[in-house]
């Protein structure tokens, strides 16, 4: 199976280009099944209705979210009817928390593809329970090579070390585990002692010429001054889209290529061959 994954997408320019890049992609690649963590879409803070359909109209069968779930209001009801769009499986009594964190996607040739998002807790604004029993619970109930032909899990965190180990936590018993919510794309694509690919972020879709997709002045006042500014808003240059591509073993599930993706906008392009 073909897979790729890309990273938190980012105002405008993120949404660009994606728009922009992935059709085409998906049909260089032959992708079997695409992930979009789009938590920063609507102006740099959370996700819309509207946006979602033109991910999904780009080739996108699957959007995540992450500690931005739900600044866009509308998210709350929409996640509830649509269930490609995932937020993190471990709130606090997540069974009362809209939508799902972890869901079972069917193919049109029959294979499935499981999808997890759980959201870690170290250096993060919310404090979830504990994803390491809550991503072990999802990956039970679909287990891989047996009733899922591949799976992703997308570890939405702040600490490289809490997504490493995240990542052999889940060696042998995901596809891929890959790092969203730091927005910079980590040069460590690899695949695990147990077959399980890796990497500690896929990076952003958005304007690099910023901070993390964060246009760059109202930061820098930030960290000179210490002093609250203007709320945050997107850069808006021309934005490059980042993610992951990984193909698995239909038979059982585990990784046999990791590489990077990198389109458009300041970064080097990089596109599997």
């Amino acid at each position: 199976m073909k897979i790729a994954f890309f990273g938190d997408v980012v105002g405008k320019p993120g949404r660009a280009a994606v728009l922009e890049h992935l059709p085409g992609l998906k049909a260089r690649l032959r992708l079997d099944f695409v992930v979009v963590n789009a938590e920063n879409s609507a102006g740099g803070f959370g996700l819309t209705e509207s946006i979602a359909n033109d991910f999904f109209g780009a080739g996108a069968d699957c959007l995540t979210l992450g500690d931005h779930a739900w600044d866009q209001r509308e998210a709350m009801t929409y996640i509830q009817r649509e269930p490609r769009l995932l937020r993190p499986l471990n709130y606090p009594l997540a069974a009362n928390a809209p939508g799902k964190g972890a869901h079972l996607y069917a193919l049109p040739d029959g294979r499935r593809v499981g999808v997890i998002q759980a959201q870690g807790n170290v250096f993060m604004r919310q404090t979830l329970v504990n994803p390491f029993e809550a991503v072990d619970a999802a990956l039970d109930s679909m287990p891989l090579g047996a009733v899922a032909d591949a799976i992703i899990v997308d570890m939405h965190c702040e600490a490289t070390s809490e997504k490493m180990a995240m990542g052999h936590h889940c060696d042998g018993r995901a596809s891929l585990v890959v790092g969203t919510h730091t927005h910079v794309p980590t040069a460590d694509t690899m695949i695990l002692e147990n077959g399980t690919a890796y990497q500690t972020d896929a990076g952003m879709c958005g304007d690099y010429d910023s901070v993390i997709g964060m246009q760059k002045q109202n930061s820098l006042t930030r960290f000179i001054t210490q002093l609250p500014g203007e709320r945050y808003q997107p850069a808006l240059g021309d934005g490059t889209m980042c993610g992951t591509y990984v193909e698995t073993d239909d038979k059982t599930g585990l990784a046999l290529r990791i590489e990077p993706i990198r389109m458009g906008g300041r970064l080097s392009e990089q596109v599997p061959a």
